[in-house]
Formats: C-alpha cells, structure tokens, sequence
C-alpha cells in the first residue's frame, strides 16, 4: 500500500484565525493515484489546532469568540511568566493560545472513496491559528490504493 506525504505551508495572520484548507488537500488527492484509503492531517505546532466543521463566515466569527471566551487572552497564566522560565528573547506571552488548541484537536482522519475525500455535504477540514501571524506547517499523509 503507498504512502505519499506533505507539507502544506500557511501564512497566518495576527491572532485567532481559521482557515479552510479542504482545497489543498483535494489538489494532493488528485495529484496521487489513491482512490481508496484514507487521508490523515496533522498540525505540527502546540498553538495550532484542526477541526472538521462549516466553513461559514458568521459560523467562523461564532468559533472564534466561542474559544476567547474559553481561554480569554487576558487572564492571568502560570506560562505566561516568561522571567520564571527559561526562554528564547522572543518567546510569546501565549498561554491562552495553548488552552484554546488543547480544546480543539491535532488531528484528523478522513476516508477517501473513489478518489475523493469522504466529507459530508457542508464539512471542510479547517486549520486553526491561536497565535498568529507565524509561518505554519500542515503534515499530510496519503495512504490506500
């Protein structure tokens, strides 16, 4: 059974944003052979996070005020005392970027059947940016037949 793997490259914008990258991984599906398996997305970074949902823009709004209230970005946090840790000079007062992707997950499983991916009607797989603006990295892999 091949296995084809990616990087996808994000360039995020300044704090919470989310974005859909279901085209990205329809455009990887359809450079590969695969017809059947499964498509597995994992983000790479611990104030990043992955979910299938709704891709719409008042839902998108909803999602985000939903985790700031979760996590809200001025409360007090044991992390965010950077003078009681050992850290690099740019290291980022995040604390509530970590709780709010603890909150979501790092990874998703989705079938592929007849060389296409198995989301429902209204699903796209979004990538969710809690600490924004970075350079981020999607790892994707491809498996099946």
């Amino acid at each position: 059974m091949p296995i084809i793997n990616k990087l996808i490259e994000i360039e995020t914008e300044p704090k919470i944003n989310i974005y859909n990258i279901t085209p990205q991984l329809q455009d990887f599906l359809a450079s590969t052979s695969i017809k059947n398996g499964q498509i597995l997305v994992f983000s790479r970074h611990t104030t990043t996070a992955l979910a299938i949902n709704e891709n719409e823009v008042r839902l998108l709004k909803d999602i985000k005020i939903f985790l700031q209230k979760l996590a809200p970005e001025s409360d007090r946090y044991l992390h965010n005392d950077l003078h009681l840790r050992d850290v690099p000079e740019d290291e980022p007062i995040n604390a509530h970027s970590h709780l709010m992707a603890m909150m979501l997950t790092t990874s998703e499983i989705i079938p592929i059947v007849d060389g296409k991916l198995a989301l429902g009607t209204w699903q796209s797989v979004l990538f969710f940016e809690l600490d924004g603006p970075r350079k981020r990295t999607v790892f994707v892999q491809i498996s099946g037949e």
